[in-house]
């Protein structure tokens, strides 16, 4: 009979090239999947992504292990609230390996990402997801996230971009 293995997670360090292995092993992972866009991340994203990232102070993730096998991964974006006057962290990707989904894993990265938020003294988290993504909508409903509303009456915020 197999056991269940702990779950641990963990800031991920971009200057240690096994997590940034893993980062970008879990992203292209995420970025295959339909939710994800069903492409795989191109070279030039392969090549740049983990500089760029550490380059940047207001950015981190989290990446989450069964055992020594990377299964989830949290890249997060800090910003800044002018209504509180306090800075917020953006959830841009939350992923869970596919063959490790139902196990709560979303929940510990999310954890995770709030005890950083806290630590950097943010005054929310915010994330997107994609309507038609039932799994993760209920599952961010679990954890405490709500749609983004400043008045009931005028509705829920939407998401919106514009490429340049």
């Amino acid at each position: 009979m197999q056991t269940e293995q702990t779950i641990t997670t963990r800031i991920a360090d971009y200057n240690d090239a096994c997590d940034a292995e893993h980062v970008l092993a879990l992203l292209d992972h995420y970025a295959r999947d339909p939710m994800g866009g069903g492409e795989p991340l191109s070279d030039y994203v392969k090549d740049n992504l983990i500089s760029a990232l550490s380059s940047r102070s207001f950015t981190f993730s989290v990446l989450a292990f069964c055992g020594d096998i990377p299964v989830g991964l949290a890249n997060v974006i800090e910003g800044f609230s002018t209504f509180a006057c306090k800075p917020l962290v953006n959830v841009h990707d939350l992923v869970v390996h596919k063959d490790y989904r139902g196990r709560g894993i979303s929940h510990q990265l999310l954890a995770a990402v709030q005890q950083e938020a806290e630590a950097r003294g943010c005054v929310k988290i915010t994330l997107e997801v994609l309507s038609d993504n039932y799994n993760a909508c209920e599952s961010y409903k679990k954890f405490g996230f709500a749609p983004y509303t400043l008045d009931p009456e005028a509705g829920p915020a939407q998401f919106w971009q514009k490429y340049l």
